[in-house]
């Protein structure tokens, strides 16, 4: 990991530790150059060929739709559909590319100095000039690259969770958006603009080719968390735990729910919730569960761990299937847990923070203890997968040795 007093070009010259300081969930930050010399590595076709794939997740905003102002169709689509669009007013974006394209999911390591299970995905939005999605606010931590073209973008500050809408259309735009001053840029290919939650943003297409790249980052709800670690709670307890009034008294309005009874149930609720290890391991599942649960796909038989051991001792490679995601706890100075892609499995913990590692596994993984155990565990489970590049290269050395 890159050290946090480093400066980093990526973040304008500041360090790791400046940025997260100054900036994060604080203020933005307009990083010119932030990629030098970056080039796209796919095109505006090659975002609609995506979007006309049916586990792509895509979608299409027309300013004056077929049907009404800021219509919002899913894909998949299909040619007809885009050879019907104007020449302006619109904007085709596509979650998650960095699952299909590996160039694109190579610019994740370039964000190091985050944690990586708070990533989500790299969406790319393309429009023609002129196009946007309006004037909006999201509640996440998003960094916009602009990948070709130019975008203008402007900031209204942070207009607050009750601020009025457009009523009546498919999308949360803001009903006013007032710039806020130097706050206004045109950012070329490679600049970098950082946005913390809640702050209101418009950004339109000011040329033909213009794409943009959001890398944003996972922030599950107040409401969210609730449900989903009362609902984890709850499978470990059971329902032999009860409410209890061992200290009842005579009540002196036997249809009141008094205080007490209050106090009573609060009591319970705290201590069933307040399990700093049962949190943990909840936690770890919950932000590593995967964006989309039908990509990962399951062996179809059980890996053998000494299969494992032997193709990895022979030269072949493990990858991080795409999708895929990864954490790990320490537990003690000699296990942790490492958290897969929802699951959790008990390991090395040397083991684990390799498994965090972007790096192919190679036979250096089998350095640590249960390693091929763990391996062919995730292999199992479609968290990682065999490098079959590199399988076809040994296929074709072999054609030719014959």
């Amino acid at each position: 990991m890159t050290a946090a007093n480093t400066p980093r070009t990526l973040l304008g010259g500041l360090t790791p530790a400046q940025f997260l300081s100054r900036h994060w969930q604080k203020s933005p930050l307009l990083i010119r150059g932030a990629l030098p010399d970056f080039v796209s590595p796919l095109d505006p076709d090659d975002l609609a060929g995506l979007a006309c794939e049916p586990e792509v997740e895509s979608r299409l905003v027309e300013e004056q739709g077929p049907d009404k102002a800021w219509q919002v169709s899913q894909g998949p689509f299909d040619d007809a559909t885009f050879a019907r669009l104007p020449e302006s007013g619109w904007s085709l974006l596509v979650q998650a590319v960095d699952h299909y394209v590996p160039e694109v999911a190579a610019l994740l390591a370039q964000f190091d100095f985050l944690p990586q299970w708070r990533l989500d995905d790299i969406m790319v939005s393309y429009a023609p000039s002129g196009g946007s999605v309006g004037p909006h606010v999201d509640q996440y931590d998003v960094f916009l690259l602009q990948a070709s073209g130019r975008r203008h973008w402007q900031l209204g500050g942070k207009p607050g969770d009750d601020a009025p809408l457009i009523a009546g259309i498919d999308l949360r735009i803001l009903d006013t958006f007032e710039v806020q001053p130097d706050q206004d840029w045109v950012l070329e290919p490679g600049d970098m603009l950082y946005l913390p939650p809640g702050v209101a943003h418009h950004g339109v297409s000011a040329s033909d080719d213009c794409m943009t790249f959001s890398i944003g980052f996972r922030a599950p709800s107040v409401d969210e968390t609730v449900t989903a670690f009362a609902d984890y709670i709850g499978e470990q307890l059971g329902d032999s735990q009860r409410y209890t009034d061992a200290d009842l008294q005579p009540p002196q309005h036997p249809g009141e729910l008094d205080d007490a009874a209050v106090e009573r149930v609060r009591a319970l609720l705290l201590a069933a919730i307040d399990r700093p290890d049962q949190m943990a391991q909840w936690f770890g599942r919950a932000m590593t569960q995967p964006k989309y649960l039908d990509q990962l796909v399951p062996s179809d038989s059980p890996s053998d761990p000494a299969e494992v051991q032997a193709a990895l001792a022979a030269g072949e490679l493990l990858l991080h299937s795409p999708g895929s995601r990864f954490a790990w706890r320490g537990q003690t100075s000699t296990r942790a847990t490492l958290f897969a892609d929802g699951d959790a499995l008990d390991c090395d913990p040397a083991l684990a923070q390799r498994l965090c590692e972007a790096e192919p596994l190679g036979q250096e993984s089998l350095d640590h203890p249960e390693a091929a155990v763990v391996l062919a565990a995730l292999l199992d489970a479609g968290s990682l997968c065999w490098d079959e590049d590199e399988e076809d290269d040994e296929d074709e050395e072999d054609d030719e040795d014959a």
